[in-house]
C-alpha cells in the first residue's frame, strides 16, 4: 500500500486557502464514514484550525488538493492521521472517581465471591475504549491489581485502545508530566509510580507491575466486529457517545454489548445515557450499565444522578 510521502522536516507552506463549505462537507463525510463523528456546519473552523498543519506538511495550498490525497484510496495512512488531527483526547487519572468506587465497593466483590463460589473462573478481562494516553486503562489497573494480587491466583487482563496513533503511542510509553501525581491516590501513587530523575526529572512513570499488565491496541469504535476473543467482564467507553449522532451511537453500544460477559458492566461516561439507545442493559449506579437478562434491578430514570 502506498502512503502520503511527509518529508522530515516541516517546511513552511504558502498560506492555505480557507476550508470551503464543499470541502469541508466532503472531509465531514470522510470523518463520518470512517470514525462515525458526526461534525455540524459550526464545526468548520475546528476542522480548518486541526488540518492546517497537516497541509503545511504536505506542502499543500488548498484544502481541495487535501481532500483529493486523504480520499484516495490509498490513502489509508492519511485518513489516520486526518483522524488523529480531528479527534479530541482529554482525560486523567480516576477521571469520575464514582465509577473507581462502584468497582472496589460492588463489582470486585461480587466477582470474588461468585469465583470463591466456583460460579466464575479466577479471570477478569477488561477493556478501556477511546483510552486516549493511558490513563484510563492504568488507573484501572491499579485498581484491579490493589483488589486481585497476583497472589491471590487471579488472571488479569485490560486493553486499552483508541483511534488516534498518535495518543497510543503516549500510552504505550507509560510516561506523564510530574504533575500527574496529583491525581493519583498516595497509596497508588507510591505502589505502582515511579519519580524520573537526571534526565527523566519532572517526569512520572508506570512501574513495570503495571505496564507488564495493560496492552494497547488501535480499534474503531465504529468498525465491529472488536479483535476480542470470548467476553469481557468490564468495559469502559466513558465521553465517547457525544461525538456519535443517533445511528452511531447505537452501533457502537450494541456492537459493545455483544462483547460483555454476564456478569459485566458497561460504563459511560456521567454526562452520558442509554435511554432510547438500548433495552438490552440497565442502570445499576450512574454512568453504571449491566445486561437486563442478569439479575440487575434497573435503577429508575428518575433516580439518576449527573
Amino acid at each position: 500500500m502506498s502512503e502520503v510521502r511527509i518529508t522530515n522536516s516541516v517546511l513552511p507552506a504558502p498560506d492555505a486557502r480557507p476550508l470551503r463549505l464543499r470541502e469541508f462537507r466532503v472531509l465531514r463525510k470522510l470523518i463520518y464514514d470512517e470514525a462515525g463523528i458526526h461534525l455540524p456546519d459550526v464545526k468548520r473552523p475546528l476542522v480548518e484550525a486541526r488540518l492546517s498543519r497537516r497541509l503545511r506538511e504536505l506542502r499543500l495550498r488548498t484544502y481541495e488538493e487535501y481532500c483529493e490525497v486523504v480520499t484516495a484510496k490509498e490513502s489509508e495512512a492519511e485518513r489516520i492521521q486526518m483522524l488523529d488531527c480531528i479527534t479530541t483526547n482529554e482525560t486523567h487519572f480516576f477521571r469520575e472517581s464514582k465509577h473507581f468506587d462502584f468497582l472496589e465497593q460492588v463489582a470486585f466483590p461480587r466477582w470474588s465471591e461468585a469465583a470463591n463460589a466456583s460460579e466464575r473462573p479466577k479471570r477478569l478481562r477488561v477493556w478501556s475504549a477511546a483510552c486516549s494516553t493511558g490513563e484510563e486503562p492504568y488507573t484501572l489497573g491499579m485498581c484491579m491489581l490493589s483488589a486481585f494480587p497476583r497472589e491471590s491466583g487471579w488472571q488479569l487482563e485490560v486493553t486499552g485502545s483508541d483511534l488516534s496513533t498518535r495518543v497510543l503511542r503516549r500510552a504505550h510509553a507509560a510516561t506523564w508530566p510530574i504533575d500527574k501525581a496529583k491525581e493519583i491516590p498516595e497509596r497508588q501513587l507510591k505502589r505502582f509510580m515511579l519519580r524520573g530523575f537526571g534526565e527523566h526529572e519532572g517526569e512520572l512513570r508506570c512501574g513495570p507491575e503495571l505496564r507488564n499488565l495493560v496492552r494497547f491496541s488501535r480499534i474503531n469504535l465504529m468498525a465491529p466486529p472488536y479483535p476480542f476473543i470470548g467476553q469481557l467482564d468490564l468495559i469502559f467507553c466513558r465521553n465517547v457517545l457525544i461525538y456519535f449522532d443517533a445511528d452511531s451511537r447505537a452501533k457502537v453500544i450494541n456492537a459493545l454489548i455483544d462483547r460483555l460477559g454476564p456478569s459485566g458492566y458497561l460504563v459511560v461516561g456521567h454526562s452520558e445515557s442509554l435511554h432510547n439507545v438500548t433495552r438490552r442493559v440497565g442502570l445499576v449506579a450512574p454512568g453504571v450499565y449491566a445486561l437486563s437478562a442478569a439479575g440487575e434491578r434497573p435503577v429508575r430514570r428518575s433516580t439518576q444522578q449527573p
